[in-house]
């Protein structure tokens, strides 16, 4: 799901990455929304606050909508920065770094927000600290699916979405119809997914409220447990065959 890069990855993996991570972006997303009234998976309706909040004058909310942005690009850069500094030495664990990272800040925020949540300022650092946790899913899926898979927002998947529709109509290949159904079917998972860990978080957060947060976290451990030990499978499989070679030999 995260090691195979370049000409090693499949369609399957873009799509096992796709469908987890958009979960945890649909919880996050509804959780941020609910507990401080904030979007927290992107940054494109914030813009439009900081230019509003501009016209009115009010410097101060402009601000806020201006480091919300920032978070969000810092969240980018730290997961690459990461993802290429454990590479050089490393590169079977560039992805873990960054995922942990974020683990560690949605825990964070899902243990210490709970009361937070009610103050306006700490409300405010809540936004930040989920943005921040965004921008590095963002940052490492795009980076390892090379631009096929983004899972924090859906607008630009809507428009590859529209486009592709209606590229049925003029593709009469069988291989071109083949790859485009194949990345329809992709995008709609991601979609599918982000609006099922909406769902499924804004039921939570009833329940749980802030720590509704510890779902996501799970889900992304569990995608590094599987990931580990689809790895090791493989190594003892290599290994054993090596092994029968020597032996007939």
């Amino acid at each position: 799901m995260f090691r195979h890069q370049g000409k090693n990855r499949t369609f399957i993996h873009n799509l096992r990455l796709a469908t987890l991570l958009s979960f945890v972006a649909g919880i996050v997303n509804v959780t941020g929304v609910l507990s401080i009234q904030t979007l927290t998976t992107n940054v494109t309706g914030h813009f439009a606050y900081f230019a509003e909040e501009i016209m009115k004058r009010d410097y101060a909310a402009a601000i806020t909508f201006f480091i919300f942005t920032i978070f969000f690009l810092l969240g980018a850069f730290t997961s690459n920065f990461l993802a290429e500094l454990i590479s050089k030495k490393h590169p079977n664990l560039s992805h873990v770094i960054p995922i942990s990272l974020e683990m560690v800040v949605l825990i964070g925020v899902g243990m210490f927000g709970a009361q937070s949540a009610l103050s306006s300022i700490e409300g405010k650092w809540i936004a930040f600290s989920m943005l921040f946790a965004m921008g590095i899913q963002n940052s490492l899926v795009t980076k390892i699916s090379q631009s096929t898979v983004r899972t924090t927002h859906l607008t630009g998947l809507f428009t590859d979405l529209g486009i592709e529709l209606s590229q049925l109509f003029f593709y009469k290949k069988p291989e071109e119809k083949k790859k485009l159904k194949t990345s329809i079917y992709l995008r709609l998972s991601i979609i599918t997914f982000f609006f099922i860990g909406c769902f499924s978080g804004g039921f939570l957060y009833n329940l749980l409220e802030m720590k509704t947060l510890f779902v996501a976290a799970t889900f992304l451990l569990i995608a590094l447990l599987y990931d580990y030990i689809r790895m090791q499978f493989h190594i003892i499989k290599r290994k054993t065959f090596h092994h029968k070679t020597i032996l007939n030999k």
